[in-house]
């Protein structure tokens, strides 16, 4: 009986690990199935967006502004960069001007655009009705219906009828944008290329293949008629905008509005263009509108306090605060090394004087000897 308990104990455990092996593949098996799934389930998981902005270091609620760079006359030569930043400065909102060199365009293909906490707002209109509702910072706050519904209709009149009669000079006249504005192509495009090969290529781009100027302005139906009635088109829109501002500081009152920075935007490119340049625009608003004159160095003075200083070093950024120059290591030490020679040099001084000093005391000691030498010889 020992023998066969022995003898069968092996078998019913050899049986046993028989019977378990088909169950632990099973359990594999599944597990396998189960972390197939889990993978399955994590490739159909969207991904989360990414960040597709070009300031990927961006501070919190800073707006940072893509525009073009300055000019020696005024601060954009794109009325709706100078709106967008003349509106910021107004509305009190921390931003910031990034120097692309004109490099960048946003989604929409447009400039100005903005990013703010890593998203792109493109378009002036929505980048300020966007920013406005953000910060809580509305121009138009204080405006009846009534008033709201005349600066709709106004700021229309302006960037979409003379902005055009505005581009349509620029286009036809492409050499007089250069001169009038004194434009730097070789600092604006950052490049070592000379300004006169840049502004051959200019005339030709400008007018033709950047923005695509002339056939724009033709689509837009302005480009159609001769130079006179173009003129007169943006002489009765000058003439709409005087009689409605009047005597008034500011179309709606005392404050500057939304409307008051989009006529200021507009009527800087045409009131700041050098008075050696002929343009027949800016003469018959100096002239038949002063109260436009008026309205355009009051906002000057409101959004742009540092605008000579913007146009003498063309900063992109003189709002800013500029960081106190630091005195680099070198100059320290050689600062040091030259008290530590100065000090080392005064008791050479000193030394020289005593040993000076020293000798004449010696040469008297010597006349001395020699006198007594000469009267014990005489004795």
């Amino acid at each position: 009986m020992a023998t066969e308990v022995e003898n069968n104990a092996p078998a019913a455990e050899t049986k046993e690990i028989k019977e378990e092996t088909p169950a632990d593949a099973k359990a594999e098996e599944a597990a396998k199935q189960e972390a197939a799934a889990g993978d399955a389930a994590k490739e159909k998981e969207p991904a989360p967006p990414k960040v597709l902005v070009h300031k990927t270091n961006y501070e919190k609620d800073i707006v940072y502004l893509y525009q073009f760079s300055r000019t020696p006359l005024l601060p954009s030569l794109s009325p709706f960069c100078l709106k967008v930043e003349s509106w910021l400065r107004l509305a009190g909102i921390k931003y910031e001007n990034v120097d692309h060199k004109m490099k960048y365009r946003s989604k929409k293909g447009q400039l100005p655009f903005v990013e703010i906490n890593g998203e792109e707002i493109a378009d002036s209109t929505i980048i300020i009705k966007e920013l406005s509702q953000k910060f809580g910072h509305d121009l138009d706050a204080g405006l009846t219906a009534e008033q709201r519904n005349i600066a709709h209709a106004s700021i229309s009149m302006v960037e979409n009828h003379l902005a055009w009669v505005v581009m349509w000079w620029r286009t036809k006249y492409p050499e007089l944008v250069l001169k009038g504005y004194k434009v730097n192509l070789q600092h604006a495009l950052g490049t070592r290329i000379p300004n006169g090969i840049l502004n051959f290529f200019f005339k030709f781009a400008f007018g033709r293949k950047w923005f695509q100027g002339t056939k724009k302005v033709k689509a837009q139906g302005i480009g159609v008629h001769s130079a006179e009635e173009i003129n007169t088109f943006g002489q009765g829109d000058l003439k709409v905008l005087s009689d409605m501002l009047a005597d008034k500081p500011f179309f709606f009152g005392d404050e500057p509005t939304t409307l008051d920075v989009v006529v200021f935007a507009q009527l800087a490119q045409i009131y700041f263009i050098d008075k050696e340049v002929s343009y027949a625009l800016r003469d018959y608003m100096t002239e038949s509108c002063p109260n436009l004159v008026g309205l355009v160095n009051r906002m000057k003075e409101r959004c742009f306090s540092d605008w000579d200083d913007i146009c003498t070093t063309l900063d992109l950024n003189s709002h800013l605060p500029k960081p106190a120059p630091e005195e680099s290591k070198d100059n320290k030490e050689g600062g040091k090394d030259e008290k530590e020679g100065d000090q080392e040099k005064e008791p050479d001084d000193k030394d020289i004087e005593k040993e000076k000093a020293d000798e004449k005391e010696k040469d008297k000691g010597k006349e001395k000897e020699t006198e007594e030498n000469k009267e014990k010889e005489t004795k």
